[in-house]
């Protein structure tokens, strides 16, 4: 029957012990009489039914109704049993079997269990409280709770023999009598005893198995032979914590000032946590109590690299770690036969005190613990040592590190005084009482270990911030004289230095200038020149003249068309006007299709040059012959065969055009032109960097030797810095290392008297046919490359993706292209011919370039079918100049047909007013200089260019692609980017989307 809501009842909780899971409450409702007194009926109260009842629950009730259900057998199989159904008698059989049973489970389950019958007993002052009888009446014995705690006195007596042990209670002034009295502990933590009908709970939370063995005992007798560890693993912290009433032994409780004391030691290197034997992986989709707190507050694991430091307080002569966590810490000494427990008072104030003066100081302590990055400890340790001691602080290195530590005040000073030709790097640096030459440091510096070994055998570490603010020093430098020295072009980095304060400088006044300067002084023309320079071809020229009068080697990186040789050709009259050359010849590197080029512009500007073209099968192999002469041309491929000849001869200049031909400093090219002998040497090139940063280094190696340092430095602290984790402040870096050396104009803001250049895009559709094979391969390579994207990554997939790429694209031009046997048209193809017929027939002239050959291939049979004239120019055509000639001069000839690599340089096609990019890609430099063929001095007109795009093609996506990516090698003043080996996964799937 039910307890009915509308007659007076009364919520009860009734205490039974359980088999396994020891004392439990349950929650009942159980009805009163007309006379008030509780009767037979009851009925169990949950969660589920607390709300019916609500008129004789209050809060505490409903708490209390919470707690029960809790722990009820149910509630606890729920939480800790397996996700499959099971009984309660295959779940506890299972978990408690005395052999085979869980003990790991058994545990936790008891600490949940406890925890919630801890709150239970705490909340059931005032209420009804019974012991549950054997048949299941929830009110068969009523008890009570004690109105206050009761207080345990602990007893030792140790004599000649052994130390007898038992606990005295007192309740109210009198002493209780609980044992041999059937008395039960009811909860363990905290303790609550059941004696007679009354619960007792205790002072200072007396655990309950400290009781339990006394219940029908009235002592436990410790034997002489195990006393002393007994004495330290139980005793002492029972007297730290209670009431300890002593005969045999002292117990002293002493008070001292509190002496903080920061111990530093090697943190070990964390070793992988093996799962707990035996305990229960948490349910799918549970999280155990407390898990998301832990993680939050878990510190990373500790590293060799790390310095663990240790909080601790001396109190007199005791030492008191500060994650002590009661106010008294008891130590124990033997002295003789006798034992003296001191109990020392701990000063809590003061100690917290400490805590927040070294949070202050950026040292977070928690638990009695900080943890720091090796090179940060030192720092903090150098920066805080002294005045610590100052205010009473013990700083010390712990037993268990594994190195003696130097941790004393540490200073550098460095001078750098310029010479002849170079600037000399002298040093000190001072651990303490020991100095040491600051070269010293140069392998520790570039290698970047922190440790460097004192003479008496301590271990010093290298502050942090010295790692980068002298590594470009010893990285640039060069053994020079038994000491470092740095080379002249290194002023930027010398004036650097100064100016941080970071080293001491002497030099010349004509350098001191040149790091105050602000304008180039202007130098007179030679008088032989032929023409007039433009205003910015004459600040050219002068700048020419400005690094050579500091022995600095110059790169001349103006845009296409802008005159860089006629600025290079001015230079070189000069010099044979003035005698600077002193007899000696200049040698000019270029592609062999430019050789022409430089003839032209030479006989026309400056006819005073004597001009030796040293080139071709048959040229004469003997260096005397270059005396007869100011200018030697050549190419880099004769360089490269004549370069033991070559490297003989002293040359008065070494100017490589096009110098990006030397961009890998790996390359035979690369190593021929390094070895040529020059007083001074330049380099032209429109586009620096072409592919990746470390076509710089090459070329800038080439003009200031050692100005970047060696490959390795230069790959690892620029180029992977810049192109891999797009580092702005390497970029910054390398930007203010080569600023000096480089001129760079760009023609929209020098070139003012050009014509515009109008870019347009051209989307043309692809056919039925030709959209159908484009999605099938693309279908294929989409799903090639990401499947070895997930099982190779990044790098293994370069070959494929390129790979698919490529032919993606040779079907948006043209589907033959990629498939010989293909018999229907192409969009593009299609729209390209009807735009070459229409500017054609308007009377304008139009350069059309192709990456491919084969593609110019299928324009040429087309044209050929309509009769359109055309010039063609690629790899193999012979005389490049007259066909480009036939074209200038020829008016009818309108359509020029290019290969975009073969005729991308070098050529002056200013009678085009039109250009055709037919198959646009990563690169814009090299779109950019295939414009500039026809928009560059002397043309008259607008420039009207046009890229064709197949819309909904890999083409069209990598427009989008290219506005995210171009930043890297803008600044670099490259315009292009090592784009294949960025992309992401991301991008990748985009562009075979």
């Amino acid at each position: 029957m039910k307890v009915s809501t509308t007659e007076p009842f009364q919520i009860v909780y009734s205490l039974l012990e359980h088999e396994y899971l020891g004392y439990l409450f349950e929650s009942y409702v159980v009805q009163r009489n007309e006379r008030g007194q509780l009767t037979l009926l009851h009925q169990t109260v949950s969660g589920k039914n607390a709300a019916e009842f609500a008129a004789g629950l209050n809060a505490t009730d409903f708490e209390l109704v919470a707690l029960t259900d809790q722990i009820g057998q149910d509630a606890v199989i729920k939480k800790f049993g397996p996700k499959k159904k099971t009984t309660p008698a295959d779940f506890f059989l299972k978990v408690y079997d005395p052999e085979k049973g869980d003990k790991a489970l058994q545990e936790a389950i008891c600490a949940y269990v406890q925890e919630r019958l801890g709150q239970i007993l705490a909340r059931l002052a005032g209420k009804c409280v019974f012991i549950m009888g054997r048949d299941g009446e929830p009110t068969w014995r009523e008890i009570s709770l004690a109105p206050e705690p009761a207080s345990v006195l602990f007893h030792f007596r140790r004599n000649e023999e052994n130390t007898h042990y038992f606990p005295t209670i007192q309740y109210q002034g009198q002493k209780l009598d609980f044992q041999y009295k059937n008395a039960v502990v009811v909860c363990e933590q905290p303790g609550w005893l059941l004696v007679g009908d009354v619960l007792h709970n205790f002072r200072n939370e007396v655990d309950g198995k400290k009781l339990k063995p006394f219940l029908n005992k009235k002592f436990i007798v410790i034997p002489r032979q195990v006393e002393d560890s007994y004495f330290r693993k139980f005793v002492a912290p029972l007297v730290e914590s209670f009431d300890v009433h002593a005969r045999g032994f002292d117990i002293r409780s002493e008070r001292y000032v509190a002496r903080p004391q920061l111990t530093f030691s090697d943190a070990p290197a964390a070793p992988a946590a093996p799962a707990a034997a035996g305990v229960a992986a948490p349910r799918p989709g549970r999280r155990a109590a407390g898990a998301t707190a832990a993680a939050a507050v878990a510190p990373s694991a500790p590293s060799a690299n790390h310095i663990h430091f240790d909080l601790s307080f001396r109190y007199g002569p005791h030492t008191v770690p500060s994650d002590h966590d009661k106010r008294v810490c008891v130590k124990l000494e033997k002295q003789a036969d006798n034992y003296v427990f001191y109990r020392l008072i701990r000063d809590l104030d003061q100690e917290q005190e400490v805590v927040r003066e070294l949070q202050n100081r950026a040292l977070e302590v928690q638990g009695g613990r900080a943890m720091l990055d090796k090179a940060t400890a030192f720092r903090w340790l150098h920066d805080h040592t002294d005045e610590l001691i100052q205010r009473g602080f013990t700083v010390k290195q712990g037993r268990s590190s594994g190195k003696d530590y130097f941790i004393g005040p540490v200073s550098v000073e460095v001078g750098i005084t310029e010479t002849n030709d170079w600037f000399d790097v002298h040093g000190v640096v001072r651990f303490g009482e020991f100095e040491i030459p600051f070269i010293k440091l140069r392998p520790y510096i570039l290698n970047k270990r922190p440790e460097f070994r004192l003479p008496n055998g301590q271990i010093a570490i290298i502050p942090e911030e010295w790692f980068a603010q002298y590594l470009e020093l010893f990285a640039f430098a060069e053994d020079h004289n038994e000491g470092l020295s740095l080379r002249k072009h290194h002023v930027s980095l010398v004036a650097d230095l100064q100016s941080g304060n970071l080293a001491t400088v002497l030099m010349s006044r004509k350098l001191e200038q040149l790091r105050e300067f602000e304008m180039v002084a202007e130098e007179p023309m030679p008088a032989t020149f032929r023409g007039e320079l433009r205003p910015y071809q004459k600040a050219g020229y002068d700048w020419l003249h400005f690094v050579q009068n500091y022995q600095f080697g110059g790169c001349l990186a103006d845009d296409m068309g802008l005159g860089k040789t006629i600025q290079a050709l001015a230079l070189l009259l000069q010099r044979k006007e003035t005698a600077a050359a002193n007899g000696a010849a200049s040698l000019l590197v270029m592609p062999t299709s430019l050789v022409y080029n430089w003839m032209t512009e030479a006989f026309k500007f400056a006819p005073g040059l004597r001009l030796l073209i040293y080139t071709g099968t048959y040229r004469e192999k003997d260096v005397a012959q270059f005396a007869d002469y100011d200018v030697v041309l050549t190419s880099y491929g004769i360089v490269r065969l004549d370069i033991e000849l070559l490297k003989t001869y002293q040359f008065d200049y070494v100017i490589l055009d096009e110098s990006q031909a030397i961009k890998n400093p790996g390359s035979t090219t690369s190593q021929a032109v390094r070895q040529l002998p020059a007083r001074h040497r330049l380099i032209l090139t429109g586009t620096p960097v072409e592919n990746s940063t470390m076509d710089l280094w090459s070329q800038m190696s080439f003009i200031n030797p050692g100005l970047l340092g060696t490959q390795a430095f230069f790959r690892k602290e620029f180029l992977k810095p810049i192109e891999k984790h797009q580092d702005e402040d390497k970029r910054r870096r390398l930007h203010a290392l080569i600023k000096p050396f480089i001129l760079r104009r760009h023609k929209a803001q020098v070139a003012t008297e050009l014509p515009d250049k109008i870019e347009n895009l051209n989307y043309c559709a692809m056919t039925d046919e030709q959209a159908q094979f484009y999605e099938e391969t693309k279908s294929h390579y989409r799903n090639l490359i990401l499947q070895n994207l997930e099982e190779t990554g990044s790098a293994n997939t370069q070959f494929v993706l390129l790979q698919g790429l490529t032919k993606l694209r040779l079907i948006a031009n043209h589907p033959r292209l990629a498939d010989p046997n293909y018999s229907h048209e192409s969009g593009k193809l299609r729209e390209v011919v009807r735009m070459i017929k229409s500017v054609v027939a308007e009377g304008h002239k139009v350069l059309v370039f192709s990456q491919f050959v084969k593609h110019l291939a299928l324009v040429r049979t087309a044209l050929d079918e309509r009769q359109v004239a055309y010039a063609y120019l690629d790899g193999n055509t012979r005389d490049r100049h007259a066909e480009v000639q036939r074209f200038q001069d020829t008016p009818e000839l309108r359509v020029f047909l290019i290969s975009l690599k073969a005729g991308g340089v070098g050529l002056n096609l200013t009678a085009a007013d039109y250009v055709f990019l037919l198959d646009p890609w990563w690169n814009p430099a090299v779109e950019a200089q295939a414009v500039d063929r026809a928009h560059r001095i002397g043309q008259e007109r607008t420039v009207f260019t046009y890229k064709f795009i197949s819309r909904g093609t890999v083409e069209e996506k990598i427009l989008a692609l290219q506005r995210k990516k171009i930043q890297l090698v803008t600044d670099l003043i490259s315009t292009d980017e090592a784009v294949i080996k960025n992309l992401t996964k991301e991008d990748i799937e985009e562009l075979l989307a």
